[in-house]
Order: C-alpha cells, then sequence, then structure tokens
C-alpha cells in the first residue's frame, strides 16, 4: 500500500470520533454518566490518534537525508506505537479510574433518556467509520482472517483504525447496558461497572495494539511466502545458490533486500554484474516493495545458511 494507504477510513475515523466526543461530553453534562464520561474520554483519545496517524503518514514522505539514508518511513510505526500508549494511558486507564469511583461512590443518573440517544447515534457513526475501514482493508487481507491481517500487517494504520473502530463499538454497547441498567434497577452502581468493563477493554486492544506495533518498529522482515518469491527470483536466473539473506521493512512499502548470492565460478565481471541487474528487475517486478536491494556475488562454499 501507499504512504497514503488507509486515509480514507482515518479521515473518517476522525470526523465521527470529533463529533461524538462533543456529543457524548455533551450527554455527561446533562446525566452526570460515567459511562457517557469514560466513552467522551476514550473519543477525544481516538481523535487525537487519528490526527497522529495523519502526521506519521505526513512525516514518513520527507526524503532520505545524510543522518536518515534510509528515509523515514518508519515514522508510520513511531506514530502508530504512540496511539497504542495513548488508547492505554488516556483510554484505558481513566475508565478504570472512573468506573472503580463510581463503584465505591455512586451517584444517581439525570435525563438518562439523552445518554442512551446520544449513544445511540454513537454507534451508527462509529458503524461507518468501521465499515470504512473494512472496506479499505478488505484488499490488503487476502485470504488471512482479520486476526491474521491484524498480526501480519505492515501498514500500522489499518489495523490501528480497525481495533479502534471495534472497541470503539464494544464500549458503546457497553456503556449503553451500564445506563439502560442504571435506568432499570434504579442501582448507579451498573454505570461505574459499564465503565470499569470499558477501561478493560480498552486496555486489551491497547496491549495488542503495543505488541504489534513495537515488533514493526523495531523491524520485521518479510513473510516467508515473500521471502520463497524473492529467492526463486534470484535462482531463476544464472544464480546457483542463494547462500543467504535478510530483509527487513524499512517501511510499509518499503522493503530491504540483502542476500550473499553463489555464482558459477566461470563468470566475468560484466556478466556478473549484468545478472544481478536482472535479478534486481525480476525481484521488483515480483515484489514492488523491494525498492532497496544489496546483492554480493560470492562462490558457495560448503553448506548455505537457511534463508
Amino acid at each position: 500500500m501507499s504512504a497514503s494507504g488507509g486515509t480514507k477510513a482515518i479521515l473518517a475515523a476522525l470526523t465521527a470520533n470529533a463529533g461524538i466526543a462533543v456529543a457524548k461530553f455533551t450527554g455527561f453534562l446533562f446525566t452526570g454518566s460515567s459511562s457517557m464520561l469514560a466513552e467522551s474520554v476514550h473519543s477525544l483519545a481516538d481523535t487525537s490518534n487519528q490526527g497522529l496517524l495523519l502526521l506519521g503518514q505526513k512525516t514518513a514522505q520527507r526524503k532520505p537525508t545524510e543522518e536518515h539514508p534510509f528515509g523515514y518511513g518508519r515514522d508510520r510505526y513511531f506514530y502508530s506505537f504512540v496511539v497504542a500508549l495513548l488508547l492505554f494511558s488516556l483510554g484505558s486507564v481513566f475508565a478504570l479510574y472512573e468506573g472503580i469511583h463510581k463503584i465505591q461512590h455512586p451517584e444517581p443518573l439525570t435525563y438518562a433518556w439523552v445518554a442512551v440517544l446520544i449513544l445511540l447515534v454513537a454507534i451508527g457513526l462509529e458503524s461507518y467509520s468501521f465499515a470504512t475501514a473494512i472496506k479499505e482493508s478488505r484488499e490488503l487481507k487476502g485470504g488471512l482472517s482479520w486476526w491474521q491481517f491484524v498480526r501480519q500487517a505492515k501498514t500500522p494504520e489499518l489495523p490501528v483504525v480497525l481495533l479502534e473502530d471495534l472497541g470503539a463499538l464494544v464500549g458503546l454497547v457497553l456503556a449503553l447496558c451500564g445506563v439502560g441498567l442504571t435506568v432499570l434497577t434504579g442501582n448507579p452502581v451498573w454505570d461505574g461497572v459499564g465503565t470499569t468493563c470499558i477501561g478493560v477493554l480498552l486496555g486489551v486492544i491497547a496491549v495488542v495494539l503495543i505488541i504489534e506495533t513495537k515488533s514493526l518498529l523495531i523491524g520485521e522482515g518479510a513473510s516467508r511466502d515473500v521471502l520463497t518469491e524473492i529467492v526463486g527470483e534470484l535462482e531463476r536466473g544464472k544464480v546457483e545458490k542463494v547462500i543467504h539473506i535478510r530483509t527487513q521493512y524499512l517501511g510499509p512499502d518499503e522493503l530491504l533486500v540483502a542476500a550473499k548470492i553463489g555464482m558459477t565460478p566461470s563468470m566475468s565481471i560484466s556478466e556478473v554484474a549484468a545478472e544481478i541487474d536482472d535479478a534486481e528487475v525480476r525481484i521488483r517486478a515480483k515484489v514492488p516493495a523491494a525498492r532497496l536491494i544489496y546483492l554480493e556475488p560470492d562462490l558457495e562454499r560448503g553448506r548455505s545458511l537457511t534463508p
């Protein structure tokens, strides 16, 4: 996916969450519901997160410099990691604190119907944002399951938006249950219980995102299928053997390939150079993300390393 990949999903989430945050906070002022307050902070955090994802896409497009010769593609991973941290700190921790506080010191709700109305509208808007993220992700997902897509995707924005929107939808349902049970039973403790459940949900999602984006930030190599394609293209020409190969994503759409390749001893220098050029063309045609390719010709000595 290009540097702008997922922008439509991010903008849809940004627009929805900004409007929802204002509506939820207004509902909290009317009702005093801790679930509404937790959801207000959740939506505010999500709005900030989408802004950070857009910033990451923008800064990642900067040209390489002497200090950063491989460019700034990993900015997208960095800002996605920051988003995961914010989701945990602003969303989960605050909701847990507010929920536990309301369980210990329950307060009655006022104008509960306002909270219910706002939550129903928010569910509709979040559903639109979630549907947009799913549509944007399908092309990249291919035959993978959604969980595999979240785990394996090299484009960080779409998994982040998908999990954020999913968490927002489930959180809204939990808030609705908390407010509804408070109205039905007359016991405001249920509002605090709903808020605490929202905090746990956001914490789980945040931890998953932190683990996945940390892995990308440190540097992930190509998947086994992609690696097999690269090795296949190398050995399709006059390369006798790929002695060893290393790959790493410098950004979602920029893969670094470095390999030591065994060549026929009788080849001249000009023939080796021509074969390396041809191999690079074949690899890029098969794996467009392989923009940086470094091939070292050598003679195979003994057992080769497993790619």
